[in-house]
């Protein structure tokens, strides 16, 4: 019930922050579907199903790389992206978000969390806690060092680093603003690097990194 109340109550702060995109057109892709092979395109990851617990989503497995999943015959431009999403506490061990404006496995922007960095004592480690990249040019290295906390942010209040938390990212290209658990702020507000204004949408964990999704909702803009 407690979860309940959380969600309406996010969504009802998103509808406020974000009035032009209409959530009576959301398209909830099949998780289901995604572990059985249909309608979704994995790139190296092994996806199971998490059906234990209060939340059922699923489960990418750890390998060396980035890995996705991606919805098939599906094209995104402006609107917004939510989820559900849990990574863990362990050092370079939990990259987890999405991808979007995709052209192939390569080719693609995305917002990603490091839970690991959530509630460090270190301060210049919790700045680290979400991040934009636009892959292959733009990526994490190049911008943290070209442009130190321009793309990546801490996030307050910070989440559990070994718990769901709830993420939505508005793109209204070429603004981005991520928010978290019904946050009336967002905690990382960037414009793109890419001059994609559309393109695939995919699930994304990264370098040896596995991660937990549900709730998976996407919100065209009107």
């Amino acid at each position: 019930m407690k979860r309940q109340i959380f969600l309406i109550s996010a969504l009802a702060i998103s509808s406020v922050i974000t009035p032009a995109i209409g959530r009576e057109h959301a398209f909830e892709p099949s998780l289901t579907k995604l572990v059985e092979g249909k309608g979704w395109k994995v790139y190296n990851r092994a996806v199971g199903v998490i059906d234990a617990g209060p939340v059922k989503g699923v489960r990418f497995d750890e390998r060396p790389g980035a890995g996705a999943a991606w919805i098939e015959d599906y094209e995104f431009g402006n609107g917004a992206i939510e989820f559900d999403v849990r990574g863990k506490n362990v050092p370079q061990k939990s990259f987890v978000g999405v991808a979007f404006h995709g052209v192939d496995r390569l080719t693609y922007d995305s917002v990603y969390f490091r839970p690991f960095n959530f509630k460090a004592e270190d301060p210049n480690r919790r700045s680290h806690a979400v991040q934009y990249i636009s892959e292959p040019t733009f990526t994490w290295q190049k911008l943290r060092t070209e442009h130190p906390g321009g793309y990546e942010k801490a996030i307050q209040p910070p989440p559990d680093p070994d718990a769901w938390f709830h993420v939505r990212i508005v793109v209204d290209s070429p603004k981005v603003s991520v928010f978290v658990d019904g946050a009336k702020e967002p905690s990382l507000v960037v414009e793109q690097l890419s001059t994609r204004r559309k393109g695939r949408v995919g699930l994304w964990v990264g370098d040896n990194s596995g991660g937990d999704f549900a709730n998976l909702r996407i919100i065209p803009a009107r």
